[in-house]
């Protein structure tokens, strides 16, 4: 089989190379011309795959997309061909929760907030967003959930509305998908009339899809009044409304699920799909390629508390490189070259703790506790 992935897709060779032939391409850029004869196609987000795309191929048999959101994938036209699809729904879930706490205890320094005293509201609890809850509930810092579509399918849910959510929350974290029409649209969910009804200190955080968030809307907001602010996504990926950076506390090439971990999990996701669909055995493994981390073992005292947690998850990850990372590039080598150039980042399951304190609530963050 002919297999082409986008080049930015970890460990694409080492998982697919027993499947077909591999060939690499830019995604940002690749052409209907680039992919006439691929059997097998694979993406990450910046590949809107449509007719236009593929109106040069007539052999495609299988679209997989590498990452949770399908918003670039045109599913009414791959089922009219009959192409088989699939997701990677959760790959990077822990990656980006990762992100979204070591921004919480960024702005929780900058500002000197006690986080067990800050609310925080989750905006769209799906894979990404229950597993922040859950590790927002291990350190004690309250929860707030918005998912209108959770609640109409579980009465047990407890879900509060968008506009509650607004008037409540002391932070917001956007985990949602986006959606462009229908009853429930989140494309510019957060627009010049729900930013008015936040409260004035009320931090936001994007680490879903930047149009979920009217940029333009909260640059003049930020204008008027400043408030904490935490961006990896924007409108019009790659070419941002640039002015919005110098209002941010924190500002990323939307890489908050790019651990290595993340992003090779959809790759092996999409592996054993193809497998599944064509009735091969896998024999490929994730841990079997995963290189082994810096720090491997890490023994934990008596006198281990939560507040310490910040610290052992500095070793792994700390959103600050990123932040001075983008400032130092976007203007001169630009978005996507940050992207494909981002540096080796290992997620807390890549750390094994051993001791007795905490380790339910450690495990409930992510880390490998024994």
């Amino acid at each position: 089989m002919k297999i082409f992935a986008d080049e930015n897709m970890p460990l694409v060779r080492e998982f697919f190379a027993d499947l077909g032939d591999v060939t690499l391409f830019n995604g940002r850029n690749v052409t209907a011309a680039e992919l006439a004869e691929a059997e097998i196609l694979l993406v990450r987000s910046v590949t809107h795959v449509d007719a236009a795309l593929l109106k040069e191929n007539r052999v495609l048999r299988f679209v997989g997309t590498a990452t949770i959101g399908m918003d670039h994938i045109d599913q009414a036209y791959l089922a009219q061909r009959q192409i088989a699809f699939s997701s990677a729904p959760g790959c990077n879930a822990q990656s980006v929760v990762e992100y979204v706490l070591s921004s919480l205890w960024c702005l929780a320094e900058r500002y000197q907030w006690q986080l067990t005293e800050q609310t925080v509201g989750i905006v769209g609890v799906g894979s990404i967003g229950s597993r922040l809850a859950q590790a927002l509930t291990a350190l004690d810092i309250p929860v707030l959930l918005c998912d209108p579509l959770r609640a109409a399918q579980d009465s047990q849910f407890a879900h509060t509305d968008f506009d509650s959510l607004c008037q409540q929350a002391d932070i917001l974290s956007f985990h949602t998908p986006l959606v462009k029409s229908g009853p429930l649209p989140t494309q510019h969910l957060l627009n010049a009339t729900t930013l008015a009804q936040l409260k004035p200190s009320c931090a936001l955080i994007n680490a879903s899809r930047g149009a979920v968030i009217d940029n333009a809307a909260l640059l003049a907001a930020q204008q008027q009044q400043r408030r904490p602010l935490v961006l990896d996504v924007w409108e019009q990926e790659p070419n941002i409304l640039l002015p919005l950076l110098a209002y941010c506390d924190i500002a990323t090439a939307h890489i908050a699920g790019h651990s290595i971990e993340g992003k090779a999990r959809g790759t092996e996701m999409l592996y054993q799909r193809c497998c599944q669909l064509f009735g091969i055995a896998p024999v490929v493994k994730l841990k079997q390629l995963l290189a082994i981390p810096a720090v491997e073992k890490l023994q934990i005292s008596a006198n281990f508390g939560l507040p310490d947690v910040q610290s052992v998850a500095r070793m792994l990850y700390d959103v600050r490189r990123d932040d001075a990372l983008f400032r130092h590039h976007i203007e001169g080598k630009g978005f996507d070259w940050l992207r494909k150039s981002y540096p080796a980042r290992r997620e807390f399951s890549a750390l094994q703790l051993e001791g007795q304190q905490h380790m339910t609530k450690l495990s409930q963050l992510g880390f490998n506790c024994q």
